[in-house]
């Protein structure tokens, strides 16, 4: 922690804090943090600690030092709980979606109610997506299309930009289905996405897909999240 703290920035705080981060965060680089991630090493334990300090920067660094083999449902399900810094919602995410149980987080989480779960569970999908796209089967992949067109608009702020980022994954990475995804972006149009005071924004979901796949040119796509 000593030397997270020393590491931070006050520039790095304030643009932290526009992000969402409360009063417990030294505003520490993703550049210094994947250095300490690189001299530390996947270090469970360690990550586990971070992890219960609160501190923004230094749960960051936890979900990078994670080893997901050792991560526990119970662990995934608490620090999904613990999420209060929307960044920390996507980092989680990854950490999940390595794990033998990342599938069954993702169906169970992006059908529920509360704003972090079905963020995450959907967050789950596109990491799970990027990674193996065989993961998810044709058929339930369109039914995750037809769930999300009936129930973004309704859907908790933080969870519609991660349904927006589903839909554009199944549609990138999953040829067999961009048509179907396609047509699902045309019938959602745009997804209004309250990003507070940052210059982040969500993607219109049918020109992002185009975009993705004509820059590739048969290279692999990446969804920048």
């Amino acid at each position: 922690m000593s030397q997270l703290k020393s590491l931070g920035t006050s520039q790095a705080v304030k643009t932290y804090k526009r992000h969402g981060a409360g009063d417990d965060v030294f505003g520490v680089s993703y550049a210094d943090l994947k250095k300490l991630k690189k001299s530390i090493g996947p270090n469970h334990d360690l990550a586990l600690e971070l992890w219960q300090t609160g501190n923004v920067d230094a749960r960051s660094l936890a979900t990078m030092v994670a080893d997901p083999d050792e991560f526990t449902p119970a662990h995934a399900t608490q620090w999904m709980k613990d999420v209060t810094y929307p960044p920390h919602g996507a980092e989680v995410a990854a950490v999940i979606a390595e794990s033998n149980f990342g599938v069954s987080k993702m169906r169970q989480w992006r059908k529920q109610k509360s704003e972090y779960a079905r963020t995450t569970g959907y967050s789950i999908l596109a990491c799970l997506l990027k990674d193996d796209p065989d993961i998810v089967e044709e058929s339930e992949g369109r039914r995750i299309l037809k769930d999300i067109e009936m129930e973004i608009h309704r859907s908790p702020n933080r969870a519609r930009h991660a349904m927006v980022m589903a839909v554009i994954a199944i549609g990138v990475y999953k040829p067999e289905l961009t048509d179907d995804a396609l047509e699902a972006g045309e019938r959602i149009g745009e997804v209004q996405v309250d990003h507070g005071d940052t210059a982040c924004t969500t993607p219109k979901i049918v020109a992002y897909i185009k975009k993705s796949l004509k820059r590739t040119n048969g290279r692999k796509a990446k969804i920048r999240r």
